[in-house]
């Protein structure tokens, strides 16, 4: 009986000997030269414009199919400003951001209309990690996850790029800069892109807090797409090898290029400060006169002050809190503005107006022994020494009540 059904067994073990090859077979490791090849990773940077929200350049990853050779631009600096309070949050700081995938040629277009210049850095990423962001990038951009909370310093378009690529590289890219600075803060690095625009330098100037003085690791100034760009240049991937394989320029740069770095003195602010003071003093007889010019000044230390005030205590711009600028820009210069107008009509200001005006000057010069003493020093010695001695100087000059009575 044994002997009559060996042949069945014999054909049974070996259709289950084939079962098993085939089941160990399938769970080896596709060999790497069979495995579908990776997707070619490029950052895009986009130099400077002319509008006020181009002036700090832009970024954008590209994912290259290396199939088809479409190239798809993942672009996280799109907003929507027909959503409901958009004019409020932006005042407010609270603004949402989305990350838009479309055919990079089409995401060119506006740039090359706009005449700015772009270029793509090719990345040597290790097939795993080129994969890894594409697919990442791929999830980022539905519309249920493209949403994400802006802030012009930490979570702008240049930082969701470095953050998407460090993810990818396991942390790689974070290790390599975050330790490294050239000493530039996000003031100085604000008001060397905006100096093109002198409202917009100003406004970062006056309206950027301490915080925004504290010296940046080559991590933290990536929020800059140019520097991001640098820095690329000097990293390496997981293998040792130079993380950017190849640069190419995509568009022409038309317009004028990225302002250089300039060393800042002040020493010119405190000459036109006290140029200005002793005009002041040297028309003492002519309170009108002065009072002309006067006017339009307590009107921008009031209303600049009362910005400065509304973005420290009552917006999410944390870099503009605890602006020691809020010593010379005083919101009660507001109340000196009736005393310059009936100055201007020859007449003499009630007595309240001397008080507000010591007080105004009073606070002013506490702004230098501040600068002195403290220990988170903010960058504004030139706006002290140009603002401080109109101050005194005014008041000197309108503290005289006869004087200022006195028509011309």
């Amino acid at each position: 009986m044994i002997i009559s059904r060996l042949p069945r067994l014999l054909s049974a073990f070996a259709l289950l000997f084939l079962l098993l090859t085939a089941g160990l077979a399938a769970a080896q490791p596709v060999p790497a030269d069979t495995q579908a090849p990776a997707p070619r990773i490029g950052v895009v940077t986009m130099q400077p414009g002319e509008i006020f929200f181009e002036r700090f350049g832009h970024d954008a990853l590209v994912v290259a199919d290396p199939v088809t050779g479409q190239a798809t631009s993942y672009n996280f600096g799109f907003f929507d400003p027909s959503e409901p309070d958009f004019i409020s949050n932006f005042v407010r700081g609270h603004m949402m951001y989305y990350l838009v995938a479309l055919p990079l040629e089409q995401d060119l277009a506006q740039y090359s209309d706009a005449g700015r210049g772009v270029s793509i850095q090719w990345l040597d990423l290790p097939h795993a990690q080129a994969r890894a962001l594409a697919d990442a990038l791929a999830e980022r951009s539905k519309p249920e996850n493209a949403r994400y909370r802006y802030d012009y310093f930490t979570a702008n378009c240049s930082t969701m790029v470095r953050d998407a690529l460090n993810q990818a590289m396991d942390g790689g890219l974070q290790s390599q800069l975050a330790g490294r600075s050239r000493g530039n803060t996000y003031r100085s690095e604000s008001v060397r892109l905006a100096s093109p625009s002198l409202p917009m330098w100003v406004g970062f100037d006056l309206g950027l807090g301490p915080s925004a003085d504290q010296p940046l690791s080559r991590w933290e100034e990536a929020f800059v797409p140019m520097r991001l760009a640098d820095s690329l240049r000097e990293a390496r991937n997981s293998e040792g090898r130079p993380l950017v394989q190849a640069e190419q320029e995509l568009l022409p740069q038309r317009l004028a290029a990225e302002p250089k770095e300039h060393p800042r003195r002040w020493w010119p602010w405190l000459l036109v400060g006290l140029a200005i003071a002793a005009a002041i003093v040297a028309a003492r007889n002519r309170p009108r006169l002065i009072a002309g010019f006067a006017l339009p000044f307590w009107l921008f230390c009031g209303v600049a002050g009362a910005l400065l005030t509304y973005l420290w205590g009552f917006s999410e711009h944390y870099a503009a809190w605890a602006n020691r600028n809020l010593l010379l820009l005083n919101p009660l210069a507001l109340l000196l503005v009736p005393g310059a107008w009936v100055l201007l009509r020859g007449r003499h200001p009630r007595r309240w107006f001397n008080v507000v005006l010591w007080l105004v000057t009073a606070v002013a010069a506490m702004s230098l022994p501040l600068l002195w003493l403290s220990l988170q020093a903010q960058f504004n010695t030139q706006w002290i020494v140009l603002l401080l001695p109109i101050h005194l100087a005014l008041t000197v000059v309108f503290a005289k009540r006869g004087l200022a009575a006195r028509p011309r």
